[in-house]
């Protein structure tokens, strides 16, 4: 069997391939553009011959390829390759590329420019490099803001190797894309065959034994301590160490607005909510657990607490403004540094513990009485028309109970909504898409990829919808064989901006008029329909009594392979 890349005729295509094998990559997520040709025949000889290669993806949306890479990675943590087209093409899939920044995903992204313009040797690149796809300064240059790393492959033979620097840069923390600009000419350049070598996992970091031996100390003598995460649960064993570390020391853990993960289950008695204000007077240490942004406004600082940073790398290099008040840092592996922790946990002072387990168990209490409360008078306000959200949210949660399923949420309005009242309890259950609206269908299909034995459920406004590539993201569910399961949360406004107009202008021209512009969605058809050409199953529901069981056909038509929408009109 001949290896085409040492064959002749071997080109940068075989070695652009031959890289993503040395990274380990399982997928090329591709969004079709005309610099690939050397890719895909190297792929089609390696399919002929039965040689290894990553599994292409063919996708016809560049915000479906780079989701799908994100869901994917938030599941494998593992760098995947993304092709897109020249600088139109990075373009258009640069809101999902910066979503995989802020969601710490690994991924290689490429795409491609002309360097000749057909001026020189060897063949011809086409004339719509010269005339309508180039960009001054590169993509590369376009992708700098939005990427961990941005550079260009300057020779066909450094270009294994930048593949391999790009991976292992994308994959070390704080993970996120990194971008490599592979010049047409350089994919049809000859290639000596020389290979990339494979990328192996990142080392681990800790923090040293005497500086966990200092915050142990800070943690045994606080009276009321409080531990506040955005991230925990995105890195691997972080979730679990983060419930180890919690139960040996008895202290409650704040998942705030700003979470983006499932980071701690909300069926424990020691979750204490979403709100971190009451702990901003009464708490005496707050432990910041991947925790980018815990305060809002950021000058807002604690009255008397200790801040102890735990995190890889406290201060990220993408995040603009950022304030974190601390006055100790543990930098390193945080599943590790909290499995250090938690064995530290000795010689407390049991009385203190007693006291603040018990106020935590009073809010524990509080807290699920308020929210069976809600479900409660949701059930009582069953209207003519429409379906209160939180009837929805729990109906899911009774639905979904003990089938693992994974949550991949894109609301705004109804976020809140969604994480108190479908509860997720497990490591990689719940996730909220990050950067921008309309990469959901995208990112659930990925995190199906990595989970296909999981039940995937996306949960989505009717406006984030709209925002989405709908038809190429249904697309690539069929062809790929992904069921998810779409549930919309449609009350026909884009509430988000209407209530910010109504919060910065209450005595306004629009409260007068009523004219509240860019916020009415009325004028859109049933959602639900785009997915029957599809031959999905679908459902629109605007009662409390069809959604139940229109819930549950759409889990069994799921369960047997096919996506189902369902579309619910929501009273608010």
């Amino acid at each position: 069997m001949t290896d085409p890349t040492t064959a002749p005729g071997a080109d940068g295509g075989d070695a652009l391939v031959t890289a993503f094998n040395a990274v380990g990559a399982d997928y090329l997520f591709c969004s079709s553009g005309s610099e690939w040709a050397p890719v895909w025949e190297s792929l089609a000889r390696r399919h002929r011959d039965g040689l290894p290669c990553p599994r292409y993806l063919d996708l016809t949306h560049e915000t479906v390829a780079v989701g799908m890479a994100t869901g994917y990675g938030l599941v494998s943590r593992r760098p995947q390759g993304v092709l897109l087209h020249a600088a139109p093409g990075l373009l258009q899939g640069s809101m999902a590329v910066h979503g995989a920044l802020l969601a710490g995903v690994p991924m290689v992204v490429g795409s491609s420019e002309s360097t000749t313009y057909g001026d020189g040797p060897g063949q011809d690149p086409g004339g719509q490099w010269y005339r309508n796809l180039s960009i001054v300064g590169g993509p590369h240059g376009v992708a700098t803001p939005f990427t961990k790393w941005s550079t260009e492959a300057a020779s066909v033979h450094t270009l294994p190797t930048m593949v391999t620097r790009a991976a292992e840069l994308a994959w070390r923390a704080p993970a996120g894309p990194a971008y490599l600009n592979v010049p047409l000419e350089i994919l049809l350049e000859d290639w000596d065959g020389r290979e990339a070598k494979p990328v192996v996992p990142p080392g681990s970091t800790h923090s040293s034994p005497d500086e966990v031996d200092r915050v142990a100390r800070l943690i045994r003598e606080a009276r009321n301590p409080v531990v506040v995460t955005e991230t925990a649960g995105r890195e691997a064993g972080g979730f679990e160490a983060l419930v180890a570390f919690a139960e040996a020391w008895n202290i409650p853990v704040v998942e705030p607005d700003s979470a983006v993960c499932g980071n701690f289950p909300r069926t424990h008695p020691l979750h204490a909510g979403s709100d971190i204000g009451p702990w901003m007077d009464e708490a005496d240490l707050i432990l910041l657990v991947n925790c980018r942004a815990p305060f809002y406004p950021p000058s807002r600082r604690p009255s008397t607490a200790r801040i102890v940073v735990i995190d890889e790398v406290p201060q990220r290099p993408h995040v603009v403004y950022q304030v974190l008040f601390a006055d100790q840092y543990l930098e390193g592996n945080v599943a590790h540094t909290l499995r250090q922790l938690a064995k530290r946990a000795k010689d407390l002072d049991e009385a203190a513990v007693a006291v603040r387990r018990t106020a935590q168990d009073e809010r524990y209490a509080a807290e699920r009485a308020a929210a069976d409360d809600a479900e409660t008078r949701a059930e009582a306000r069953q209207q003519r028309e429409g379906v209160d959200p939180v009837l929805v949210a729990a109906t899911l949660r009774e639905l979904l109970d003990g089938t693992e399923a994974i949550v991949v949420d894109e609301t705004i309005t109804h976020s809140r909504v969604v994480k108190r009242h479908l509860r997720t309890a497990g490591p990689d259950s719940y996730f909220y898409v990050q950067g921008g609206l309309g990469q959901g269908i995208a990112v659930a299909l990925g995190v199906k990829l990595a989970a296909r034995e999981r039940p995937v459920v996306l949960t989505i406004g009717d406006g984030a919808f709209t925002y989405n590539p709908v038809v190429p993201s249904y697309d690539a569910s069929r062809a790929y064989e992904l069921p998810l399961l779409i549930v919309v949360f449609n009350n026909r406004v884009y509430k988000s901006m209407n209530l910010n107009h109504r919060r910065f202008y209450p005595d306004g021209a629009a409260a007068e008029t009523g004219e509240w512009l860019g916020t009415d969605l009325h004028r859109l058809p049933r959602l639900a329909a785009f997915a029957e050409p599809f031959g999905m199953h679908t459902e629109t529901v605007d009662t409390a009594q069809a959604l139940g069981p229109a819930l549950e056909r759409a889990l069994k038509a799921v369960e047997e392979g096919t996506t189902a929408v369902v579309d619910v009109l929501v009273t608010r």
